[in-house]
């Protein structure tokens, strides 16, 4: 409060005030209020919020969209592929960097570096002229949102300890599985009424209120470091993690024997088995290898691979089941989809408030077995032609991913200290993505190696079985809450 005491001193004259200074005053006094205020972590919270909702609102609307992008820029569907898939690898690659940035020069300030790349390019995408622009200004808007992610999760995790770090967590999993339900019950409507672009100018609206509440709320977390940044590991894993992604999406499409397919794929392993090499030399490591020797966070990431492969892999071919052999229209489909992620918002703050009474470890286990059933569920609706059983799996999905994942998260958030928080985050994201892209293509493969209803029905009792290695994953856990 010094610096807001000497501006008003300073102000106490009878002289014109420009108005730079009155904006100035104004901040201090606001957030010298905030700050002191006995609600300041909530505050900070929903701050942290705010920014998740703006980088996740669009994510569902835009890949529903790409006919009306298409024919508004002279192109087509296939030809906007890379407005989708650029973006994920781009924060494939970021991910850690992004992470890692954080614990060593301040969530808040890689937030807001994130926060404002990305308000500036969802601005430039409304803009956008042609497939390129639109590919380029989504790509690297990606790149800023990739450092909200792990930097607001950290910030989340800095500002509530113990018990009430897993309720906060449920919060931020309403949010970032919420979004995009959201998203998509808006966006319909607007890009029939008003067009695709303006899916965007709401975003940026959005996105400008999360950065200047940002401004004015969030405070420094912990302290900075002057530690060098581990460039050759960042490089080696986001290279790594690069190459297999394209390598499942390209192999699902091309083929698995074509060449181009099989050096991505060698080039992948090659970098992910020279990383752990670089990690034992740097002096700062993007991701320390120590954290594998800690049980509940090998346990934890291991969990969240198979309940994403899982999760996301029937998500990839549900709407082919209705569609194909229950009759739905795209846009029945696409509301019943929703369905999962609606109870997964829904269920994950409530699940973050019981996990604290009945410890992390239980609600994991529960969470797997919820989606356990889902998959099982999946397979007989479409054995026996029940539409029921697919409606049972949509919403068990959801309920079993909404319980367990704010305290997959929290017991790996519990296991570092508050520097690490961002490496950490980013860590987890990297492997539900990579857990996510590999059930995608599996599910995708084995749909299509077996006609019709079988193949439906075989790619969800993989998907069963890899949920089934989930729970066990999860029954390693120790709880860090008070389970009574």
């Amino acid at each position: 409060m010094d610096n807001e005491s000497e501006v008003i001193v300073e102000f106490g004259g009878t002289e014109e005030v420009p108005v730079v200074d009155w904006v100035r005053l104004w901040k201090l006094r606001i957030a010298g209020t905030v700050h002191e205020s006995d609600r300041y972590r909530w505050y900070a919270l929903w701050c942290a919020l705010a920014g998740l909702f703006a980088s996740g609102v669009t994510i569902t609307i835009i890949s529903v969209s790409l006919g009306n992008i298409a024919k508004d820029l002279d192109s087509s569907p296939n030809s906007l592929s890379w407005t989708l898939t650029g973006p994920i690898l781009a924060v494939a690659f970021s991910m850690p960097l992004a992470g890692k940035l954080g614990d060593l020069r301040g969530h808040r300030t890689i937030y807001l570096a994130g926060l404002t790349v990305f308000t500036v390019m969802s601005g430039l995408t409304a803009l956008a002229w042609d497939p390129a622009s639109l590919t380029a200004f989504r790509v690297i808007g990606a790149l800023g949102g990739a450092a909200t992610g792990p930097a607001s999760l950290a910030i989340v995790m800095h500002h509530f300890v113990g018990d009430d770090r897993v309720r906060a967590i449920g919060w931020w999993q309403l949010v970032g599985a919420g979004s995009p339900v959201i998203g998509l019950a808006i966006g319909g409507p607007t890009v029939d009424a008003f067009g695709w672009r303006w899916i965007f100018v709401g975003q940026f609206v959005f996105a400008v209120g999360g950065l200047v509440a940002a401004l004015v709320v969030l405070r420094d977390t912990g302290e900075k470091s002057t530690a060098s940044l581990d460039v050759a590991g960042v490089a080696t894993l986001g290279l790594g993690v690069i190459a297999i992604l394209v390598t499942l999406q390209r192999g699902g499409s091309l083929g698995w024997s074509q060449p181009t397919v099989i050096l991505l794929g060698a080039f992948g392993i090659a970098m992910l088995l020279v990383f752990p090499r670089i990690e034992r030399r740097a002096v700062s490591p993007v991701l320390p290898l120590e954290f594998f020797k800690t049980r509940n966070f090998t346990a934890s990431i291991t969990a969240q691979f198979c309940a994403n492969f899982a999760y996301m892999g029937s998500f990839i071919i549900s709407p082919l089941l209705v569609t194909g052999h229950f009759g739905f229209t795209t846009g029945a489909a696409a509301a019943a989809m929703a369905l999962r992620p609606l109870i997964f918002s829904t269920a994950s703050p409530i699940s973050g408030y019981v996990a604290v009474r009945t410890g992390e470890r239980r609600m994991a286990i529960l969470g797997m077995g919820f989606l356990i059933l889902a998959m099982l569920s999946f397979s007989f609706g479409a054995d026996k032609h029940s539409l029921a059983f697919v409606f049972v799996g949509l919403a068990v999905a959801g309920l079993g991913m909404g319980i367990a994942s704010p305290s997959l998260l929290t017991v790996v958030g519990n296991t570092v200290d508050s520097r690490q928080l961002g490496t950490v985050n980013a860590a987890q994201a990297m492997v539900a993505a990579l857990g996510s892209a590999t059930g995608i293509q599996v599910f995708s493969i084995i749909h299509e190696a077996r006609d019709g209803i079988r193949g439906f029905m075989t790619a969800y009792i993989v998907g069963a079985v890899v949920a089934s290695a989930a729970a066990l994953s999860a029954s390693a856990l120790r709880s860090t809450q008070q389970a009574g």
